[in-house]
C-alpha cells in the first residue's frame, strides 16, 4: 500500500506486540516509530512529531497514564491523539490519573478496531 504520510508512535514494552502493531499499520501505509519504554517518549514526540501515539499502560518502571498526562498537559503536544492500549486495565484506565487519553484499545486487540481507531485519529 502507498505511504499515507501519517506517523504513528508505538510505545509498548512487549516486543511482540510492537511487531504485530507495526506489521498491521505498515500494511495500512503508516510510517512507524516504536519505543520499548517511556523514557524517550517526550524527546521522540518533539523530534518526530507523530500524528497518533499508541501507548501501553504498563511500561516496566513507568506508567503510560503518567506519560499521557504529561503530553496532554503540554501546549506543544496536547493536540496529538493518544490511544491507550492495555491488557490489565479496563476502559476506565483512560480517565485514571486524569490522563486525558483520546481513546482506549483492550489487549488482545481486534485488528479492525486498531486500524479503524488509528485511521480516525490520524485523519483528524
Amino acid at each position: 500500500m502507498m505511504e499515507n504520510g501519517k506517523r504513528i508512535l508505538i510505545v509498548d514494552d512487549d516486543e511482540d506486540i510492537r511487531f504485530v502493531i507495526r506489521m498491521i499499520l505498515d500494511e495500512e501505509g503508516y510510517t512507524i516509530s516504536e519505543l520499548a519504554d517511556g523514557h524517550d517518549v517526550v524527546q521522540t514526540v518533539d523530534d518526530w512529531h507523530p500524528d497518533v501515539i499508541l501507548l501501553d499502560v504498563m511500561l516496566g518502571d513507568m506508567d503510560g497514564r503518567d506519560i499521557c498526562k504529561g503530553l496532554k498537559s503540554s501546549d506543544l503536544t496536547a493536540m496529538i491523539p493518544v490511544i491507550i492500549i492495555s491488557a490489565s486495565h479496563g476502559r476506565h484506565t483512560m480517565h485514571e490519573k486524569m490522563c486525558m487519553a483520546n481513546d482506549y484499545i483492550e489487549k488482545p486487540f481486534d485488528i479492525n478496531d486498531l486500524v479503524n481507531k488509528v485511521r480516525y485519529y490520524a485523519a483528524a
